[in-house]
C-alpha cells in the first residue's frame, strides 16, 4: 500500500491537472489559470480490508503562459493506517517545468517516508525529432532515449481538453512525467464522458464558486495508468492505479478520486485561489 504515497509522478501530474492545470495550444483551449489550490484526501473504501484510514493534504501552485512555459509546484502530505499500529506518513515534493509546445521537460521529486529521505529523481527530457532525449542527474546519471509520440504531462492534459471538446470518449496516450526512478512510462486510457452544463445542479467547493467557473462546462473523466513495460513483456492490461475527475474546459477540475485497486482515495478542493499571471507577449 506504500506506493500510494511514493507513487509516480503521473499521480502527480494528474492531480496538478484536477486543481487547473493548463496545457498548451492556447489558441485551441483557451487561457489557462495560474492558481493555488488546496485537495483534503481521505479514505472512500478498502476492497481488501487492509487500510483503515488514510488522511493527507495536497497543495499545488501553477504559473505561466505560452510564452514562458507551465510550471508546477507540487506538496502532498499523506498518512496511511493499516491497522495494528502501523502507520505510514509519507512527504512527496515536486518541481517541475514544461514548454507550451510540449518539446521540453524538467522535473525534481523529492519523497520522505516516516522521516526519512526515501528518495529524489532528478532530471530533464528534451523533444527531438522522432525521439525524446532523457537525462537524469538523480538517483543516479543516466541518459537515454524514448519514443517520440510519448507526451509528457502538461500536453496529455491539453490533449483530454482538445479531445473532449471534439466530442471523443477515448484517448490513449503514452506518457513520461519522471515517475519512480525517472524511467517509467505509462500506457494511458481516458474516457471522456458527455459534457456537463454551467447551471447543472451540483455539489459546491471553492471551484464551482468561483467567477472564472460559473460559465464554464465540464467532462467526467477517467484516467486509468498501465505499466507500459509490463504490458509489453507480459501483455498485463490491469491499470497500476486510475484516476477520476471533472475536467473544465479552462483546465480548472474538482472531485478528485484515485483509485489503487486495494483502495480508493478522494480529494475535496478545501481552497481554489486564482493568482494574477503575466500576458503572453
Amino acid at each position: 500500500m506504500v506506493h500510494l504515497f511514493r507513487t509516480s509522478l503521473g499521480v502527480m501530474a494528474l492531480a496538478a491537472a484536477s486543481v487547473g492545470l493548463g496545457g498548451g495550444a492556447q489558441a485551441a483551449n483557451g487561457p489557462f489559470l495560474a492558481h493555488q489550490a488546496l485537495y483534503d484526501l481521505s479514505l472512500v473504501k478498502s476492497r481488501s480490508n487492509s487500510v483503515n484510514s488514510a488522511r493527507g493534504r495536497i497543495l499545488y501552485n501553477f504559473t505561466g503562459n505560452a510564452c514562458e512555459g507551465y510550471t508546477s509546484e507540487f506538496r502532498q502530505v499523506s498518512e496511511l493506517d493499516s491497522g495494528e499500529g502501523k502507520v505510514t506518513l509519507s512527504d512527496l515534493r515536486s518541481n517541475s517545468w514544461e514548454d507550451a509546445s510540449g518539446k521540453s521537460y524538467r522535473f525534481k521529486i523529492e519523497t520522505r517516508m516516516n522521516q526519512t529521505d526515501a528518495g529524489r529523481v532528478d532530471g530533464s527530457a528534451e523533444r527531438d525529432g522522432d525521439h525524446i532525449n532523457v537525462k537524469l542527474k538523480l538517483p543516479a546519471p543516466k541518459t537515454f532515449k524514448l519514443d517520440g509520440k510519448i507526451v509528457f504531462p502538461t500536453e496529455q492534459i491539453q490533449r483530454i481538453i482538445a479531445a473532449a471538446k471534439d466530442g471523443k470518449s477515448l484517448l490513449e496516450l503514452s506518457v513520461y512525467d519522471g515517475s519512480d526512478d525517472g524511467q517509467k512510462v505509462y500506457n494511458t486510457l481516458t474516457v471522456i464522458g458527455q459534457p456537463v452544463a454551467p447551471d447543472r445542479a451540483t455539489s459546491t467547493d471553492p471551484s464551482t464558486s468561483d467567477e472564472h467557473m460559473k460559465s464554464l462546462k465540464r467532462w467526467p473523466v477517467t484516467v486509468s495508468y498501465f505499466d507500459r513495460e509490463a504490458q509489453q513483456k507480459e501483455g498485463e492490461q490491469t491499470p497500476v492505479y486510475a484516476m477520476a475527475f471533472e475536467l473544465y474546459e479552462n483546465g480548472v477540475s474538482r472531485q478528485l478520486v484515485l483509485d489503487y485497486n486495494d483502495f480508493v482515495i478522494s480529494g475535496a478542493m478545501g481552497k481554489f485561489d486564482v493568482k494574477d499571471s503575466k500576458p503572453c507577449n
